[in-house]
Protein backbone atom coordinates (compact mmCIF):
# COMPACT_ATOMS: atom_id res chain seq x y z
CA UNK A 1 0.00 0.00 0.00
CA UNK A 2 2.83 2.69 0.58
CA UNK A 3 4.18 1.96 -2.87
CA UNK A 4 1.03 3.08 -4.22
CA UNK A 5 0.30 6.14 -2.06
CA UNK A 6 4.19 7.02 -2.85
CA UNK A 7 2.98 6.02 -6.79
CA UNK A 8 0.41 8.40 -6.33
CA UNK A 9 1.94 11.33 -4.58
CA UNK A 10 4.42 11.16 -7.28
CA UNK A 11 1.94 11.36 -10.05
CA UNK A 12 -0.08 14.12 -8.04
CA UNK A 13 3.37 16.19 -7.77
CA UNK A 14 3.88 15.65 -11.42
CA UNK A 15 0.89 16.88 -12.62
CA UNK A 16 1.22 20.37 -10.43
CA UNK A 17 4.20 20.50 -11.39
CA UNK A 18 2.95 20.41 -15.01
CA UNK A 19 0.27 22.66 -14.40
CA UNK A 20 2.68 25.43 -13.21
CA UNK A 21 5.30 24.90 -15.42
CA UNK A 22 2.14 25.20 -18.55
CA UNK A 23 0.82 28.04 -17.19
CA UNK A 24 3.76 30.33 -16.56
CA UNK A 25 4.88 28.98 -20.06
CA UNK A 26 1.58 30.47 -21.21
CA UNK A 27 1.74 33.93 -19.66
CA UNK A 28 5.19 33.96 -20.85
CA UNK A 29 4.03 33.61 -24.47
CA UNK A 30 1.01 35.80 -24.19
CA UNK A 31 3.51 38.91 -22.95
CA UNK A 32 5.28 38.11 -25.95
CA UNK A 33 2.79 38.56 -28.23
CA UNK A 34 1.68 41.55 -26.51
CA UNK A 35 5.08 43.02 -26.81
CA UNK A 36 5.08 42.13 -30.65
CA UNK A 37 1.42 43.41 -31.38
CA UNK A 38 2.38 46.72 -29.27
CA UNK A 39 5.81 46.89 -31.70
CA UNK A 40 3.57 46.80 -34.96
CA UNK A 41 1.20 49.25 -33.54
CA UNK A 42 3.62 51.82 -33.02
CA UNK A 43 5.35 51.33 -36.03
CA UNK A 44 1.89 51.58 -37.99
CA UNK A 45 1.07 54.50 -36.28
CA UNK A 46 4.65 56.09 -37.25
CA UNK A 47 4.05 55.28 -40.60
CA UNK A 48 0.66 56.69 -40.99
CA UNK A 49 2.19 59.91 -39.15
CA UNK A 50 5.05 59.83 -42.06
CA UNK A 51 2.52 59.36 -44.82
CA UNK A 52 0.17 62.39 -43.87
CA UNK A 53 3.33 64.76 -43.25
CA UNK A 54 4.01 63.28 -47.12
CA UNK A 55 0.36 64.04 -48.31
CA UNK A 56 0.16 67.26 -46.58
CA UNK A 57 3.54 68.44 -48.20
CA UNK A 58 2.36 67.84 -51.58
CA UNK A 59 -1.17 68.72 -50.74
CA UNK A 60 0.67 72.39 -49.75
CA UNK A 61 3.12 72.07 -52.57
CA UNK A 62 0.07 71.72 -55.18
CA UNK A 63 -2.15 74.50 -53.51
CA UNK A 64 1.24 77.25 -53.46
CA UNK A 65 1.35 76.25 -57.26
CA UNK A 66 -2.40 76.24 -58.02
CA UNK A 67 -2.13 79.69 -56.34
CA UNK A 68 0.84 81.03 -58.42
CA UNK A 69 -1.28 80.25 -61.78
CA UNK A 70 -3.83 82.23 -60.67
CA UNK A 71 -2.03 85.03 -59.31
CA UNK A 72 -0.10 84.86 -63.19
CA UNK A 73 -4.03 84.55 -64.99
CA UNK A 74 -4.66 87.50 -62.74
CA UNK A 75 -1.91 89.30 -63.46
CA UNK A 76 -2.08 88.75 -67.08
CA UNK A 77 -5.80 89.26 -67.43
CA UNK A 78 -5.27 92.58 -65.32
CA UNK A 79 -2.08 93.75 -67.79
CA UNK A 80 -4.89 93.18 -70.63
CA UNK A 81 -7.17 94.81 -69.04
CA UNK A 82 -5.13 97.77 -68.55
CA UNK A 83 -3.87 97.71 -71.79
CA UNK A 84 -7.59 97.89 -73.21
CA UNK A 85 -8.73 100.55 -71.01
CA UNK A 86 -5.26 102.76 -72.06
CA UNK A 87 -6.02 101.60 -75.89
CA UNK A 88 -9.95 102.98 -75.13
CA UNK A 89 -8.61 105.80 -73.59
CA UNK A 90 -5.79 106.85 -76.82
CA UNK A 91 -9.12 105.85 -78.33
CA UNK A 92 -11.74 108.16 -76.96
CA UNK A 93 -9.09 111.14 -77.24
CA UNK A 94 -8.41 110.60 -80.98
CA UNK A 95 -12.26 110.60 -81.51
CA UNK A 96 -12.57 114.08 -79.25
CA UNK A 97 -9.98 115.55 -81.66
CA UNK A 98 -11.60 114.35 -84.71
CA UNK A 99 -14.81 115.59 -82.72
CA UNK A 100 -13.23 118.87 -82.61
CA UNK A 101 -11.76 119.25 -86.40
CA UNK A 102 -15.05 117.85 -87.36
CA UNK A 103 -17.04 121.26 -85.64
CA UNK A 104 -13.77 123.53 -86.66
CA UNK A 105 -15.06 121.66 -90.22
CA UNK A 106 -18.63 122.56 -89.95
CA UNK A 107 -18.01 126.37 -88.40
CA UNK A 108 -16.48 127.02 -91.57
CA UNK A 109 -18.94 125.15 -93.92
CA UNK A 110 -21.29 126.96 -91.88
CA UNK A 111 -19.85 130.39 -92.19
CA UNK A 112 -19.11 129.95 -95.86
CA UNK A 113 -23.06 128.55 -96.28
CA UNK A 114 -23.99 131.57 -94.72
CA UNK A 115 -22.25 134.19 -97.21
CA UNK A 116 -23.27 131.87 -99.95
CA UNK A 117 -27.15 132.02 -98.73
CA UNK A 118 -26.94 136.05 -98.51
CA UNK A 119 -24.98 136.47 -101.74
CA UNK A 120 -27.88 134.27 -102.98
CA UNK A 121 -30.46 136.67 -101.42
CA UNK A 122 -29.27 139.24 -102.98
CA UNK A 123 -29.45 137.60 -106.23
CA UNK A 124 -33.23 136.76 -105.40
CA UNK A 125 -33.67 140.44 -104.66
CA UNK A 126 -32.43 141.61 -107.88
CA UNK A 127 -34.35 138.91 -109.81
CA UNK A 128 -37.58 139.40 -108.41
CA UNK A 129 -37.08 143.63 -109.18
CA UNK A 130 -36.21 142.69 -113.01
CA UNK A 131 -38.93 140.22 -112.90
CA UNK A 132 -41.27 142.82 -111.88
CA UNK A 133 -40.03 145.03 -114.59
CA UNK A 134 -40.31 142.49 -117.00
CA UNK A 135 -43.87 141.92 -116.38
CA UNK A 136 -44.99 145.67 -116.46
CA UNK A 137 -43.28 145.97 -119.87
CA UNK A 138 -45.41 142.62 -120.53
CA UNK A 139 -48.55 144.07 -119.91
CA UNK A 140 -48.01 147.08 -121.58
CA UNK A 141 -47.10 144.62 -124.83
CA UNK A 142 -49.38 142.90 -124.42
CA UNK A 143 -51.78 145.60 -124.54
CA UNK A 144 -50.36 147.21 -127.67
CA UNK A 145 -50.61 143.85 -129.32
CA UNK A 146 -54.39 143.42 -128.09
CA UNK A 147 -55.34 147.40 -129.44
CA UNK A 148 -53.60 146.36 -133.06
CA UNK A 149 -54.76 142.44 -133.29
CA UNK A 150 -58.03 143.39 -132.12
CA UNK A 151 -57.76 139.93 -130.27
CA UNK A 152 -57.71 139.07 -126.31
CA UNK A 153 -54.53 137.69 -124.63
CA UNK A 154 -56.09 134.73 -124.20
CA UNK A 155 -57.67 134.17 -127.73
CA UNK A 156 -53.73 134.41 -128.69
CA UNK A 157 -53.04 132.30 -126.82
CA UNK A 158 -55.34 129.41 -127.79
CA UNK A 159 -54.56 130.19 -131.64
CA UNK A 160 -50.70 129.97 -131.12
CA UNK A 161 -50.99 126.90 -128.59
CA UNK A 162 -52.74 125.25 -131.53
CA UNK A 163 -50.55 126.27 -134.19
CA UNK A 164 -48.02 124.97 -132.37
CA UNK A 165 -49.31 121.62 -131.55
CA UNK A 166 -50.10 120.74 -134.99
CA UNK A 167 -47.07 121.80 -135.95
CA UNK A 168 -45.26 119.60 -133.22
CA UNK A 169 -47.42 116.70 -133.80
CA UNK A 170 -46.31 116.43 -137.92
CA UNK A 171 -42.98 117.01 -136.47
CA UNK A 172 -42.31 114.27 -133.62
CA UNK A 173 -44.47 111.66 -136.36
CA UNK A 174 -42.18 112.23 -139.04
CA UNK A 175 -39.43 111.84 -136.49
CA UNK A 176 -40.90 108.85 -134.91
CA UNK A 177 -40.98 106.82 -138.38
CA UNK A 178 -37.59 108.28 -139.17
CA UNK A 179 -35.91 107.21 -135.72
CA UNK A 180 -37.83 103.73 -136.01
CA UNK A 181 -36.76 102.95 -139.26
CA UNK A 182 -32.98 103.97 -138.48
CA UNK A 183 -33.10 101.81 -135.61
CA UNK A 184 -34.62 99.02 -137.94
CA UNK A 185 -32.11 99.31 -139.93
CA UNK A 186 -28.30 99.59 -137.63
CA UNK A 187 -30.43 96.98 -135.50
CA UNK A 188 -30.44 94.27 -138.27
CA UNK A 189 -27.06 95.43 -139.39
CA UNK A 190 -25.47 95.17 -136.10
CA UNK A 191 -27.48 91.85 -135.29
CA UNK A 192 -25.88 90.16 -138.65
CA UNK A 193 -22.02 91.60 -138.08
CA UNK A 194 -22.22 90.15 -134.56
CA UNK A 195 -23.25 87.18 -135.71
CA UNK A 196 -21.08 87.15 -138.87
CA UNK A 197 -18.49 87.59 -136.63
CA UNK A 198 -19.25 85.46 -133.76
CA UNK A 199 -19.13 82.43 -136.71
CA UNK A 200 -16.17 83.35 -138.27
CA UNK A 201 -14.01 83.63 -134.88
CA UNK A 202 -15.41 80.31 -133.48
CA UNK A 203 -13.98 77.53 -135.95
CA UNK A 204 -15.03 74.18 -134.68
CA UNK A 205 -14.69 70.22 -136.20
CA UNK A 206 -17.97 68.62 -137.68
CA UNK A 207 -17.69 65.42 -136.28
CA UNK A 208 -20.31 62.65 -136.95
CA UNK A 209 -21.34 60.00 -134.45
CA UNK A 210 -21.48 56.57 -136.52
CA UNK A 211 -23.15 53.13 -135.37
CA UNK A 212 -20.40 51.19 -135.80
CA UNK A 213 -17.28 50.97 -133.85
CA UNK A 214 -13.61 48.63 -135.61
CA UNK A 215 -11.84 46.52 -133.32
CA UNK A 216 -8.60 46.11 -135.02
CA UNK A 217 -6.79 42.74 -134.17
CA UNK A 218 -3.21 41.83 -134.82
CA UNK A 219 -3.99 38.22 -136.37
CA UNK A 220 -7.21 36.35 -137.65
CA UNK A 221 -6.11 33.73 -135.12
CA UNK A 222 -7.66 35.79 -132.28
CA UNK A 223 -11.09 35.63 -133.73
CA UNK A 224 -11.43 31.65 -132.72
CA UNK A 225 -10.80 32.78 -129.30
CA UNK A 226 -12.84 35.39 -129.16
CA UNK A 227 -15.93 33.77 -130.68
CA UNK A 228 -15.48 30.76 -128.19
CA UNK A 229 -16.97 27.00 -128.40
CA UNK A 230 -20.29 27.41 -130.21
CA UNK A 231 -20.09 31.08 -130.10
CA UNK A 232 -20.64 31.42 -126.05
CA UNK A 233 -17.97 33.92 -125.91
CA UNK A 234 -19.74 36.19 -128.56
CA UNK A 235 -22.87 35.65 -126.58
CA UNK A 236 -21.86 36.18 -123.29
CA UNK A 237 -20.05 39.76 -124.78
CA UNK A 238 -23.07 40.67 -126.18
CA UNK A 239 -25.50 39.76 -123.29
CA UNK A 240 -23.24 41.77 -120.35
CA UNK A 241 -22.76 44.89 -123.01
CA UNK A 242 -25.71 44.65 -125.24
CA UNK A 243 -23.98 45.40 -128.35
CA UNK A 244 -23.99 43.37 -131.83
CA UNK A 245 -20.42 41.79 -132.30
CA UNK A 246 -19.93 40.75 -136.29
CA UNK A 247 -17.36 38.71 -137.08
CA UNK A 248 -16.75 38.58 -140.88
CA UNK A 249 -14.37 37.95 -143.50
CA UNK A 250 -12.68 41.22 -143.09
CA UNK A 251 -9.05 40.62 -142.20
CA UNK A 252 -7.69 41.91 -138.71
CA UNK A 253 -10.96 43.47 -137.89
CA UNK A 254 -14.01 42.96 -135.70
CA UNK A 255 -17.13 45.58 -136.17
CA UNK A 256 -19.02 46.25 -132.58
CA UNK A 257 -22.54 47.49 -133.56
CA UNK A 258 -24.49 49.35 -131.08
CA UNK A 259 -26.88 53.22 -131.22
CA UNK A 260 -25.34 53.94 -127.98
CA UNK A 261 -21.62 54.89 -128.20
CA UNK A 262 -21.45 54.09 -124.49
CA UNK A 263 -21.76 50.31 -124.98
CA UNK A 264 -19.73 50.53 -127.83
CA UNK A 265 -16.90 51.80 -125.90
CA UNK A 266 -17.41 49.43 -123.01
CA UNK A 267 -17.57 46.64 -125.56
CA UNK A 268 -14.16 47.88 -127.47
CA UNK A 269 -12.50 48.58 -124.36
CA UNK A 270 -13.04 45.12 -122.44
CA UNK A 271 -12.28 43.31 -125.68
CA UNK A 272 -9.00 45.21 -125.99
CA UNK A 273 -8.78 44.02 -122.79
CA UNK A 274 -9.79 40.64 -122.99
CA UNK A 275 -7.56 40.25 -125.89
CA UNK A 276 -4.26 41.58 -124.12
CA UNK A 277 -5.06 39.24 -121.00
CA UNK A 278 -5.50 36.17 -123.29
CA UNK A 279 -7.74 34.76 -120.96
CA UNK A 280 -11.46 34.95 -122.67
CA UNK A 281 -14.56 33.16 -121.45
CA UNK A 282 -17.79 33.71 -120.23
CA UNK A 283 -16.72 34.66 -116.50
CA UNK A 284 -13.82 36.67 -116.85
CA UNK A 285 -15.93 39.29 -120.00
CA UNK A 286 -18.69 39.62 -117.33
CA UNK A 287 -15.74 40.57 -115.00
CA UNK A 288 -13.99 43.08 -117.17
CA UNK A 289 -17.22 44.06 -118.55
CA UNK A 290 -18.14 45.39 -115.38
CA UNK A 291 -13.98 46.70 -114.63
CA UNK A 292 -14.59 48.45 -117.94
CA UNK A 293 -17.98 50.11 -117.34
CA UNK A 294 -16.40 52.01 -113.81
CA UNK A 295 -13.64 52.86 -115.59
CA UNK A 296 -15.57 54.52 -118.37
CA UNK A 297 -17.91 56.12 -115.64
CA UNK A 298 -14.10 57.83 -114.27
CA UNK A 299 -13.49 58.79 -117.62
CA UNK A 300 -16.58 60.44 -117.67
CA UNK A 301 -15.67 62.31 -114.96
CA UNK A 302 -12.47 63.00 -116.47
CA UNK A 303 -14.11 64.64 -119.55
CA UNK A 304 -16.25 66.90 -117.66
CA UNK A 305 -13.75 68.22 -115.39
CA UNK A 306 -11.18 68.68 -118.27
CA UNK A 307 -14.00 70.54 -120.50
CA UNK A 308 -14.80 73.09 -117.92
CA UNK A 309 -11.73 73.95 -116.85
CA UNK A 310 -10.64 74.25 -121.05
CA UNK A 311 -13.50 76.77 -120.68
CA UNK A 312 -12.73 78.47 -117.72
CA UNK A 313 -16.04 77.60 -115.90
CA UNK A 314 -15.61 77.41 -112.28
CA UNK A 315 -18.00 76.54 -109.81
CA UNK A 316 -19.53 74.03 -111.54
CA UNK A 317 -21.87 71.31 -109.24
CA UNK A 318 -20.32 67.88 -109.35
CA UNK A 319 -23.08 66.08 -111.02
CA UNK A 320 -23.28 68.90 -113.70
CA UNK A 321 -19.49 68.19 -114.74
CA UNK A 322 -20.82 64.23 -114.84
CA UNK A 323 -23.25 65.18 -116.80
CA UNK A 324 -20.79 67.35 -118.89
CA UNK A 325 -18.52 64.46 -119.35
CA UNK A 326 -21.67 62.38 -120.49
CA UNK A 327 -22.04 64.22 -123.48
CA UNK A 328 -18.70 62.74 -124.69
CA UNK A 329 -20.87 59.64 -125.64
CA UNK A 330 -24.42 61.06 -126.87
CA UNK A 331 -25.32 62.72 -130.09
CA UNK A 332 -27.65 65.29 -131.26
CA UNK A 333 -28.85 63.96 -134.89
CA UNK A 334 -25.68 63.10 -135.49
CA UNK A 335 -23.60 66.01 -133.78
CA UNK A 336 -21.28 64.77 -130.33
CA UNK A 337 -23.63 66.41 -128.10
CA UNK A 338 -20.14 67.51 -125.88
CA UNK A 339 -18.38 69.33 -129.39
CA UNK A 340 -22.02 71.05 -129.94
CA UNK A 341 -22.30 72.53 -125.96
CA UNK A 342 -18.78 73.40 -126.59
CA UNK A 343 -18.79 75.26 -129.78
CA UNK A 344 -22.28 77.16 -128.70
CA UNK A 345 -20.65 77.87 -124.81
CA UNK A 346 -17.74 79.66 -127.63
CA UNK A 347 -20.30 81.30 -129.57
CA UNK A 348 -22.49 82.50 -126.80
CA UNK A 349 -19.34 83.83 -125.00
CA UNK A 350 -17.78 85.57 -128.02
CA UNK A 351 -21.33 86.86 -129.34
CA UNK A 352 -21.74 88.34 -125.20
CA UNK A 353 -18.47 89.94 -125.44
CA UNK A 354 -19.42 91.88 -128.63
CA UNK A 355 -23.44 92.91 -127.14
CA UNK A 356 -21.37 94.11 -123.45
CA UNK A 357 -23.16 91.43 -121.38
CA UNK A 358 -21.67 88.98 -118.60
CA UNK A 359 -19.16 86.58 -120.99
CA UNK A 360 -19.06 84.29 -118.34
CA UNK A 361 -22.92 83.27 -117.42
CA UNK A 362 -23.48 83.43 -121.57
CA UNK A 363 -20.69 80.41 -121.75
CA UNK A 364 -21.95 78.78 -118.53
CA UNK A 365 -25.50 78.56 -120.26
CA UNK A 366 -24.35 77.72 -124.11
CA UNK A 367 -22.12 74.70 -122.26
CA UNK A 368 -24.91 73.63 -120.07
CA UNK A 369 -28.46 74.39 -122.52
CA UNK A 370 -28.39 70.62 -123.65
CA UNK A 371 -27.64 68.73 -120.16
CA UNK A 372 -31.26 67.64 -120.10
CA UNK A 373 -30.72 65.02 -123.00
CA UNK A 374 -28.08 63.28 -120.95
CA UNK A 375 -30.10 62.79 -117.58
CA UNK A 376 -30.44 59.08 -116.78
CA UNK A 377 -33.57 59.06 -115.08
CA UNK A 378 -36.93 58.75 -117.46
CA UNK A 379 -38.70 62.15 -117.73
CA UNK A 380 -42.00 63.16 -120.02
CA UNK A 381 -40.10 67.04 -120.11
CA UNK A 382 -38.80 68.10 -123.21
CA UNK A 383 -34.79 68.17 -122.95
CA UNK A 384 -34.82 72.16 -122.51
CA UNK A 385 -37.22 71.78 -119.31
CA UNK A 386 -35.90 68.88 -117.90
CA UNK A 387 -32.31 70.88 -118.39
CA UNK A 388 -33.81 73.82 -116.37
CA UNK A 389 -34.82 71.78 -113.88
CA UNK A 390 -31.89 70.22 -112.74
CA UNK A 391 -29.62 73.58 -113.17
CA UNK A 392 -32.53 74.72 -110.71
CA UNK A 393 -31.76 72.19 -108.71
CA UNK A 394 -27.97 72.31 -108.78
CA UNK A 395 -28.38 75.90 -107.79
CA UNK A 396 -27.70 77.41 -110.77
CA UNK A 397 -27.88 81.35 -111.63
CA UNK A 398 -31.52 82.21 -112.63
CA UNK A 399 -30.25 83.75 -115.84
CA UNK A 400 -28.59 80.54 -116.65
CA UNK A 401 -31.51 78.43 -115.96
CA UNK A 402 -33.62 81.11 -117.90
CA UNK A 403 -31.58 80.52 -120.86
CA UNK A 404 -31.23 76.73 -121.01
CA UNK A 405 -35.07 76.36 -120.40
CA UNK A 406 -36.01 79.18 -123.31
CA UNK A 407 -33.53 78.12 -126.24
CA UNK A 408 -36.34 76.42 -127.59
CA UNK A 409 -39.73 78.49 -126.71
CA UNK A 410 -40.76 76.16 -123.86
CA UNK A 411 -41.08 79.17 -121.70
CA UNK A 412 -40.68 82.98 -121.53
CA UNK A 413 -37.25 84.58 -122.39
CA UNK A 414 -36.34 86.95 -119.07
CA UNK A 415 -32.46 88.14 -119.58
CA UNK A 416 -30.84 88.84 -122.69
CA UNK A 417 -28.56 85.73 -122.32
CA UNK A 418 -31.20 83.62 -123.79
CA UNK A 419 -31.81 84.80 -127.06
CA UNK A 420 -27.66 84.26 -127.36
CA UNK A 421 -28.13 81.01 -126.30
CA UNK A 422 -31.05 79.95 -128.88
CA UNK A 423 -28.87 81.82 -131.62
CA UNK A 424 -25.78 80.30 -130.77
CA UNK A 425 -27.08 76.47 -130.98
CA UNK A 426 -29.05 77.63 -133.92
CA UNK A 427 -25.63 78.73 -135.52
CA UNK A 428 -23.83 75.41 -134.12
CA UNK A 429 -26.50 72.87 -135.43
CA UNK A 430 -27.32 74.41 -138.99
CA UNK A 431 -23.54 74.15 -139.76
CA UNK A 432 -23.27 72.40 -143.28
CA UNK A 433 -23.02 68.14 -142.14
CA UNK A 434 -23.06 69.38 -138.22
CA UNK A 435 -26.34 67.05 -137.97
CA UNK A 436 -28.41 64.05 -139.53
CA UNK A 437 -32.02 64.02 -138.70
CA UNK A 438 -32.18 60.28 -139.96
CA UNK A 439 -29.26 59.15 -137.12
CA UNK A 440 -31.17 60.64 -134.44
CA UNK A 441 -34.87 59.49 -135.34
CA UNK A 442 -32.68 55.92 -135.44
CA UNK A 443 -31.27 56.12 -132.28
CA UNK A 444 -34.57 57.82 -130.41
CA UNK A 445 -36.91 54.51 -132.27
CA UNK A 446 -34.06 51.96 -130.77
CA UNK A 447 -34.70 53.77 -127.28
CA UNK A 448 -38.24 53.71 -127.41
CA UNK A 449 -37.84 49.40 -128.51
CA UNK A 450 -35.60 49.02 -125.47
CA UNK A 451 -37.85 50.97 -123.11
CA UNK A 452 -40.58 49.24 -124.08
CA UNK A 453 -39.22 45.66 -123.45
CA UNK A 454 -37.93 47.10 -119.67
CA UNK A 455 -41.70 48.19 -118.86
CA UNK A 456 -42.66 44.28 -117.94
CA UNK A 457 -42.37 42.49 -114.65
CA UNK A 458 -39.18 40.70 -114.65
CA UNK A 459 -36.72 42.25 -117.17
CA UNK A 460 -33.83 42.83 -115.48
CA UNK A 461 -31.70 44.23 -119.49
CA UNK A 462 -32.83 44.96 -122.68
CA UNK A 463 -30.67 45.31 -126.03
CA UNK A 464 -31.82 46.52 -129.74
CA UNK A 465 -29.50 45.00 -131.53
CA UNK A 466 -28.80 44.48 -135.62
CA UNK A 467 -30.35 47.83 -136.30
CA UNK A 468 -33.29 47.51 -134.45
CA UNK A 469 -34.05 44.10 -136.32
CA UNK A 470 -33.61 42.04 -132.64
CA UNK A 471 -34.60 42.62 -129.45
CA UNK A 472 -32.72 40.95 -126.74
CA UNK A 473 -34.44 40.30 -123.96
CA UNK A 474 -32.90 39.00 -120.45
CA UNK A 475 -34.99 37.90 -117.58
CA UNK A 476 -34.63 37.02 -114.04
CA UNK A 477 -34.96 33.37 -113.94
CA UNK A 478 -35.91 33.21 -110.30
CA UNK A 479 -39.39 35.19 -110.93
CA UNK A 480 -40.16 34.54 -114.78
CA UNK A 481 -40.64 30.71 -115.69
CA UNK A 482 -40.23 29.15 -118.88
CA UNK A 483 -43.38 29.31 -120.02
CA UNK A 484 -43.33 33.32 -118.50
CA UNK A 485 -40.75 33.45 -120.75
CA UNK A 486 -42.41 32.52 -124.06
CA UNK A 487 -45.17 34.27 -123.34
CA UNK A 488 -43.24 37.85 -122.59
CA UNK A 489 -41.58 37.14 -126.47
CA UNK A 490 -45.45 37.04 -127.50
CA UNK A 491 -46.62 39.88 -125.34
CA UNK A 492 -43.75 42.38 -126.03
CA UNK A 493 -43.55 41.60 -130.50
CA UNK A 494 -47.89 42.28 -129.73
CA UNK A 495 -47.17 45.29 -128.43
CA UNK A 496 -44.28 46.57 -130.45
CA UNK A 497 -46.86 45.66 -133.52
CA UNK A 498 -49.91 47.89 -131.41
CA UNK A 499 -47.29 50.84 -130.45
CA UNK A 500 -44.06 51.08 -132.46
CA UNK A 501 -43.43 52.18 -136.38
CA UNK A 502 -40.59 50.38 -137.95
CA UNK A 503 -39.25 48.96 -141.18
CA UNK A 504 -39.34 45.02 -141.69
CA UNK A 505 -39.48 43.12 -138.75
CA UNK A 506 -38.30 42.43 -135.27
CA UNK A 507 -37.33 39.52 -133.75
CA UNK A 508 -37.78 39.11 -130.29
CA UNK A 509 -35.64 36.68 -128.36
CA UNK A 510 -36.61 36.22 -124.53
CA UNK A 511 -33.17 34.66 -122.76
CA UNK A 512 -33.64 32.99 -119.62
CA UNK A 513 -30.49 31.59 -117.74
CA UNK A 514 -30.17 29.54 -114.81
CA UNK A 515 -27.14 29.89 -112.59
CA UNK A 516 -26.09 28.07 -109.36
CA UNK A 517 -23.53 29.73 -107.76
CA UNK A 518 -21.97 27.78 -104.38
CA UNK A 519 -18.25 29.27 -102.89
CA UNK A 520 -15.65 26.49 -101.43
CA UNK A 521 -14.27 28.07 -98.60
Amino acid sequence: MSVYLIAAIALLGGLALGYFLGNSLMKKNVANFEEDARKKADEIIRNANHSAESVKKDKMLEAKEHFLKLKANFDEESNNRKNQILQNEQKVKQMQQQAAQQIEQNKRLENELNNKTNKLNEQIDLASKKREEAEKMHQQQVVQLEKIANLTAEQAKKELVEALKQEAETKASSYIKQTMEEAKLSATKEAKKIVIETIQRTAAEQAIENCVSVFNIESDEIKGKIIGREGRNIRALEAATGVEVIVDDTPEAIVISSFDPVRREVARLSMHRLVQDGRIHPARIEEVVNKTRKDIDNEIIEIGERTVIDLGIHGLHPELIKMVGRMRFRSSYGQNLLQHSREVAKLCAAMASEMGLNVKLAKRAGLLHDIGKVNNEESDLPHALLGMELAKKYKENPEVCNAIGAHHDEIEMTSLISPIVQVCDAISGSRPGARREMMESYARRLRDLEDLALSFKGVEKCYAIQAGRELRVIVDSENVSDEDANMMSFNISQKIEKEMQYPGQIKVCVIREMRSVNFAK
